[in-house]
């Protein structure tokens, strides 16, 4: 499995910075303002090879919030594949991962899989509708979780589930609520500006 995937090549010794387009999206969604968060960092943004009628996702899923969970399983070892060899073309000491929406829950897969593979997390409205095994790998790994405290798709109270699944692995979680749905709010662009300087 190979994703198509839009790429900027960045400076020696910078991060690599991967973004993940939410249900829909598709490569350009998020790139370029990964390059503004981060100058100079070595940017790749794959595009979802799922089509759900039309719209572009990372996995399947047969109904809302209902996934299939043998295809999430698939497609997480293709994407864990795919960042392993993306850190290893531009040499990355360091990697950061955004995603949004269908985007944040294949990076969260992922990481719950393969924590050495992602350095910094910013999970944009993740849906993780299961009770993870647990990952010792996840300690000390810093994550940017943002999320409506209205929002339809992602109900706040799995959101706060899987926050407090996080912290129970020792993971460094940042929680940023904005009171409204499954838009991304202003407030979500600052708490993703300062989780980056901090």
């Amino acid at each position: 499995m190979t994703y198509q995937a839009k790429r900027t090549k960045g400076t020696a010794g910078q991060p690599l910075f991967l973004t993940f387009h939410g249900t829909g999206g598709a490569e350009d969604q998020f790139h370029g303002f990964a390059e503004q968060l981060k100058p100079g960092a070595h940017v790749a943004s794959p595009r979802g090879d799922v089509s759900e009628h039309g719209a572009l996702r990372y996995f399947k899923r047969t109904g809302e919030g209902v996934y299939d969970m043998a295809d999430l399983a698939e497609r997480t070892k293709a994407m864990a594949q795919f960042i392993a060899v993306e850190r290893m073309s531009v040499n990355a000491g360091h990697v950061i991962g955004l995603g949004y929406s269908n985007g944040a829950n294949i990076l969260a897969a992922v990481a719950l899989k393969k924590p050495d593979l992602v350095d910094e997390l910013i999970l944009l409205h993740p849906l993780i509708p299961w009770t993870p095994a647990p990952q010792p790998g996840l300690q000390g790994r810093r994550i940017l979780i943002t999320a409506g405290q209205r929002d339809p798709i992602c109900p706040a109270s799995m959101t706060q589930d899987f926050a407090d699944y996080l912290k129970e692995q020792g993971a460094d979680v940042t929680l940023h609520w904005h009171p409204g749905g499954h838009e991304i709010a202003q407030s979500e662009i600052e708490a993703i500006t300062n989780f980056l300087q901090g």
